[in-house]
């Protein structure tokens, strides 16, 4: 390998992108095309950086198993970075395993990276666990290292471990300023606020409140009776009722929640669960029979007694009971949600991991875009959707570095 490809490999790692195309962008030898495809995606062209890095697979040829399986991979995290879930997952697990046998444990190693991040972003998190827990650190670089804990993190706050995910977060801030890399500094950064950002609304007893994520765990530790509108379940400390295939129950179940300890009246629960201005007779009647399958599905948990205007939940074991809300709630909140990251996505991509069908996804995104806030950019199976940049600042594209001092 040449003084240059060196050099421009070098600048990769250290997060300067533009150092590495100042010595390699006229080359079209296969190295340089491999180092030109990976500077352009750190400079957020994800089209150029994977056309560079097939052609550079190409040219490396049959006999350079190693140099290609390394784009593959380079090729992997450019697909995860810009949300093409459709992208192979077999070809990565090839390029591992061809990795593995030659002796690249670093890249080998960063590829099972992505594989647990890939599986982290659909919501596999046992098969990411198993995957975690094979992972050897030993050969990552710092770098490496700080994307792993990452990953260990947003597992850790997916199941609601706050200890465990602030533990991982500060490693990876220890490591990426090793790596001394601002890109990876910020991002370490932007994942720790999720810690401190409220995660929910806390509805009891007629009052509610923001709650942060360990106020979130300690709750749920706590034996309450909880009614979780963010994941539609009714829950305490040892039963959990998942009612998310049945929004009529949930709805009637959210209503006597955020009613505790008193009543709710029957108009209401019809208008709350029916979404019947004025309830007849027909309503009344089902009604009663959905509270009786309520009845059925929390008879662990609580029961449903009938009063003079309605119906009250009595928990059962539970000495309190609360409602845990989203901290906003509007039409297509999952949607916006995962827009929320500051990545661009494909309706594909938010279909697969909402778990619906890209046309429902389709037209909650028309509607958003339609109010504003959500905006697309690319025509076809190239169009990608995202969050609009905050009026009155300059987005980071056009922002490649700091300025020169004084």
């Amino acid at each position: 390998m040449d003084s240059l490809i060196t050099a421009a490999a070098r600048a990769l790692a250290a997060g300067d992108p533009l150092g590495a195309l100042n010595r390699v962008a006229l080359r079209d030898d296969a190295p340089a095309l491999a180092l030109r495809g990976i500077a352009m995606a750190q400079l957020g062209d994800f089209v150029r950086a994977k056309a560079l890095l097939r052609s550079a697979a190409r040219a490396f040829g049959p006999k350079e198993a190693m140099a290609r399986a390394r784009c593959v991979v380079a090729e992997a995290e450019i697909a995860l970075v810009s949300r093409d879930l459709g992208w192979p997952a077999k070809a990565l697990d090839t390029a591992r395993a061809t990795l593995e046998k030659h002796g690249d444990l670093v890249n080998a190693a960063h590829a099972r990276n992505l594989e647990v991040r890939r599986l982290l972003l659909i919501g596999r998190l046992d098969e990411a666990e198993r995957m975690l827990a094979e992972l050897d650190l030993a050969p990552l670089p710092p770098a490496s290292r700080a994307a792993h804990e990452l990953v260990v993190a947003g597992v850790a706050i997916r199941r609601l471990r706050t200890k465990e995910a602030r533990a991982a977060l500060t490693r990876a801030g220890h490591a990426a300023r090793e790596a001394d890399i601002p890109a990876l500094m910020a991002e370490v950064e932007s994942a720790s606020l999720v810690l401190n950002t409220p995660a929910a609304r806390l509805i009891a007893r007629g009052e509610e409140r923001l709650v942060l994520l360990e106020e979130v765990e300690a709750l749920l530790a706590s034996g309450v009776l909880v009614v979780d509108a963010c994941r539609y379940v009714v829950r305490d400390a040892r039963t959990v009722v998942s009612l998310a295939t049945r929004p009529v129950l949930f709805a009637l179940a959210r209503a006597l929640g955020e009613a505790w300890p008193g009543d709710v009246r029957r108009s209401t629960l019809v208008a709350r669960a029916f979404r019947a201005k004025d309830a007849d007779e027909s309503h009344r009647a089902r009604l009663r029979v959905e509270v009786g399958r309520l009845r059925g599905e929390l008879r662990a948990l609580a029961d449903v007694n009938a009063t003079k205007q309605g119906f009250a939940l009595a928990p059962r074991r539970a000495a309190e009971v609360v409602v845990l809300a989203p901290p906003v709630e509007e039409p297509h909140a999952a949607v916006l949600a995962f827009l929320a990251d500051g990545e661009s996505w494909s309706s594909s991509a938010l279909a697969m991991v909402l778990g619906t069908s890209p046309r429902t996804v389709q037209r909650a995104l028309d509607a958003l875009a339609a109010a504003g806030k959500v905006q697309w950019f690319g025509r076809g199976r190239a169009r990608r959707w995202m969050t609009p940049p905050v009026p009155g600042f300059p987005t980071t594209l056009l922002l490649p570095g700091p300025l020169p001092t004084d």
